[in-house]
């Protein structure tokens, strides 16, 4: 029997819905996982499944909302599914990392992150695929297999939060958690046809700091709406953190009710930041839709370039940090660690604590020299946020069996404008603006803010979604 639940209706209005007691949260996880039975087989989002363990927490929840004696006393996502990405560890699940050499005991906590969904009172749907240990933009591996894109199944989703973008771009989740470290969020985010923020440095804490501050936890969702509500939940001020700036004190999903400033200056990076990298003219065209709609609300697009450092010096010092991102993780068999991650562990070991501290010092001049400039010269930077449309399946192979680290060379083109904004710990936001005509494939396009001005980068976001609705486009296979 059909649900009768639009399986794309957004978080914040599935929790009204709940709160209004029009739609119960067991419907909706049945709703879920009904539609990971018709279309995870095909697609691979998700890498682990507790349907039981979700089944009782949608009812429990369920009773919650019977026994309130008033709605406001539930929590902001109320009875909303939720999946966690595999990176990530939840009490009693296992987590594989992407990866056939990790150990598969189920973890003994849930990671700050997870805690804080929990809280805001999402029930956990299981966990969703990512590559090993978060290190590829896409997931084609030993341990999880290939997770493959609704708008044609032999294209990438991109990643790593690969499954997350397949299970909300799919319909078989109304959000997902995602993390970034290199555009891990944003990238699926375009391959999908979502809304993906990755926050400021520091803004959403973990138990840990990851790689240097380069990564951040956020979530895929397919309205600015939904991003900003949940961001209020994950941005919390966390005083066990290394560090967490206070509390906002005014949400992003009110800052989000109003208008954005007039007035804007608007920089534009639309020449690949590495040199060589042919940017795809759907990526280009891509940002000359947002330039328009921006130009046309009264913002002023400016002609002031973004202060790139050369080359080599911007992959050395990402490289240098990012060769240590399987660090900690524990391990029942490294011999089976994919070929790329053993050369990136490798090539970590083989770098000293002198230099590396050098390197992250490095890190932090280029880091500081490229915001004084976009802070001198604009309030926000459009870019694509990719130079390349979804690549095929298994492209990335070219080369890999000489070379294992021609696996991340060659997903250069994927990343390679997310990337420098990990490094500056700005935030920057991913949005479904262009389709290709040519492929019917969503193209997003980049947005990036000063740091802690999420607040604007919403609200410009907003203001595009509104001028080019996304959300009613469907892709082929949900």
């Amino acid at each position: 029997m059909p649900s009768p639940i639009d399986p794309f209706t957004p978080a914040v209005e599935l929790a009204a819905a709940i709160r209004r007691k029009e739609v119960s949260p067991v419907e909706v996880v049945d709703c879920c996982l009904e539609r990971m039975d018709e279309f995870d087989p095909r697609l691979n989002a998700f890498c682990h499944r507790a349907d039981d363990d979700v089944r009782k927490a949608a009812s429990a929840a369920a009773d919650t909302v019977a026994r309130a004696s008033s709605v406001d006393d539930l929590p902001p996502f109320h009875g909303v599914p939720l999946p966690i990405k595999d990176l990530l560890d939840v009490a009693g699940w296992p987590t594989t990392h992407g990866s056939a050499g990790a150990t598969r005991a189920p973890a003994a906590t849930s990671e700050a992150v997870v805690r804080r969904f929990v809280d805001a009172g999402f029930v956990l749907l299981g966990k969703t695929t990512a590559s090993e240990f978060g290190a590829l933009p896409f997931t084609e591996s030993e341990a999880l297999g290939i997770s493959r894109n609704p708008w044609d199944p032999d294209r990438t989703p991109g990643g790593s939060s690969s499954g997350a973008g397949v299970a909300v771009a799919a319909g078989m989740a109304p959000l997902a958690h995602a993390e970034d470290g290199g555009g891990s969020i944003r990238i699926p985010a375009s391959c999908t046809g979502l809304v993906g923020l990755k926050p400021t440095r520091g803004l959403v804490t973990s138990t840990t700091v990851s790689v240097e501050g380069l990564g951040t936890s956020g979530v895929l969702t397919r309205t600015v709406a939904d991003t900003a509500a949940t961001l209020d939940v994950l941005a919390r001020h966390d005083p066990a953190a290394w560090w967490s700036p206070p509390t906002a004190r005014r949400s992003f999903a009110a800052a989000l009710q109003a208008p954005a400033p007039a007035g804007l200056r608007i920089g534009v990076l639309s020449d690949s930041p590495i040199d060589g990298i042919r940017v795809h003219p759907a990526c280009t065209a891509a940002v000359d839709v947002a330039l328009r709609t921006l130009e046309s609300a009264g913002h002023h697009i400016v002609d002031t370039r973004l202060p790139l450092p050369p080359t080599d010096e911007l992959v050395a010092a990402f490289t240098t940090i990012w060769n240590i991102g399987g660090a900690g993780i524990p391990l029942a068999d490294p011999d089976r660690v994919e070929p790329h991650n053993r050369a990136l562990r490798d090539a970590a070991r083989s770098v000293g604590s002198w230099a590396y501290a050098e390197a992250v010092k490095k890190t932090q001049q280029l880091s500081r020299r490229i915001v004084e400039g976009f802070l001198a010269g604009f309030d926000l930077l459009v870019t694509p946020t990719m130079a390349c449309l979804p690549p095929l399946v298994g492209a990335w192979r070219a080369g890999v069996h000489d070379d294992p680290l021609r696996a991340l060379q060659n997903s250069y083109p994927m990343g390679v404008f997310t990337s420098v904004f990990n490094v500056t710990g700005q935030p920057a936001i991913s949005v479904p603006l262009h389709h290709d005509d040519a492929t019917g494939l969503p193209v997003g396009v980049q947005i990036v803010a000063a740091p802690w001005r999420e607040d604007l980068l919403l609200q410009v976001s907003r203001s595009l979604e509104l001028a080019h609705p996304w959300i009613d486009r469907r892709p082929p296979v949900s």
